[in-house]
């Protein structure tokens, strides 16, 4: 999430990889920023001795939602811009470039400062799925990622009849559930906006069949959403200065959630020294929590341990495992890497 002012403006369609100034390819010798805090001896084996952030591209307004989309002859990573209302493509050796505009609202006009989509994620059959913030709705893509396409289908956009605030980041189990968050950054005013019908900030599960279930009302700004490695946990991340948290609850068979705990209080370290809050999230295969919060991406193991800190030194988003290796960081302004050993 991020404030920013926008005016109403008229959107048009547009698909592609045309080259935008400020997103030319990397030089050879790339820019790095920020650095690597070790918290363990944990994170020897994450995270080599030398590694370093290294900013692919820059000039964002904020950075979200970044997902790897794996292809022949090399795979690329799609990332929002949530302000512009743009996704955007990155790729070895070509930089990155324009993907798909509007990717969030595709009305006429709106006073939404966040229209744009969030977090995306892609289903069973490599389509893009999105949470769109200024049409309130998880949409499917018509087409799978290589082939981008402007028009949207409607996964979800309302709960007991009544529309969502703005969902922002999203998760697939095996089984085809989606587990997604509504916080209301995408509406101005937040809480306060005339066009919010829910009265709570909710989790959700959209269930294969269609049909959606509120599975949490009680957090006060649920944003990041994640699944360990056997379905057994989901974890959300609430981004409330206040209640800085990252929770967990267990995932019972029939779906529901129980046990809800705090998995890590980030709150002592919301402020001007630790840029960022609980946003997004990813957990690898070996059950290693990527955990964007104050700093950066907090990295712990699944009892909690927190192994040590990517800090770019400014405010980071969310992140993806990707291709080569890498953990991948909208930073604000910049898109940005870490290798993982």
């Amino acid at each position: 999430m991020k404030l920013h002012y926008f005016l109403p403006v008229f959107f048009f369609f547009s698909c592609g990889e045309n080259k935008t100034p400020q997103q030319e390819p990397a030089p050879e010798t790339a820019k790095t920023i920020g650095k690597i805090e070790r918290m363990s001896p944990g994170l020897d084996a994450i995270l080599a001795a030398d590694a370093k952030i290294e900013v692919l591209a820059e000039g964002y307004d904020w950075s979200e939602g970044p997902v790897w989309v794996t292809a022949e002859g090399g795979g690329y990573l799609l990332f929002t811009d949530v302000p512009q209302n743009k996704i955007f493509k990155w790729k070895e050796g070509e930089g990155a470039s324009l993907y798909l505009t509007p990717s969030g609202f595709t009305g006429d006009t709106t006073d939404s400062t966040e229209p744009g989509a969030n977090g995306l994620t892609l289903d069973a059959q490599g389509n893009l799925v999105m949470c769109q913030h200024g049409d309130r709705r998880i949409a499917r893509m018509s087409a799978p990622p290589d082939q981008p396409k402007p028009t949207f289908e409607t996964l979800a956009d309302k709960w007991n009849g009544k529309r969502f605030n703005s969902p922002n980041d999203l998760v697939f189990d095996k089984n085809g559930n989606l587990y997604f968050t509504d916080p209301p950054y995408g509406l101005k005013g937040h809480t306060e906006s005339p066009l919010k019908e829910i009265p709570f900030q909710g989790v959700y599960r959209r269930n294969a069949n269609g049909s959606v279930d509120m599975l949490v009302d009680s957090l006060t700004r649920p944003n990041g959403i994640a699944l360990s490695p056997d379905e057994k946990m989901l974890f959300v991340a609430n981004s409330d200065p206040e209640k800085a948290w990252l929770v967990a609850y267990d995932l019972q068979p029939d779906g529901k959630l129980a046990n809800g705990h705090i998995f890590h209080d980030a709150t002592a370290s919301v402020g001007e020294q630790l840029k960022g809050l609980p946003d997004g999230m990813k957990i690898n295969s070996n059950g290693i929590i990527f955990a964007t919060g104050p700093g950066g991406v907090m990295i712990f193991t699944m009892d909690g341990t927190l192994l040590g800190r990517i800090n770019p030194g400014e405010a980071t988003a969310n992140c993806a495992l990707g291709g080569g290796g890498y953990l991948y960081l909208t930073s604000d302004a910049y898109l940005c890497r870490v290798r993982l050993n």
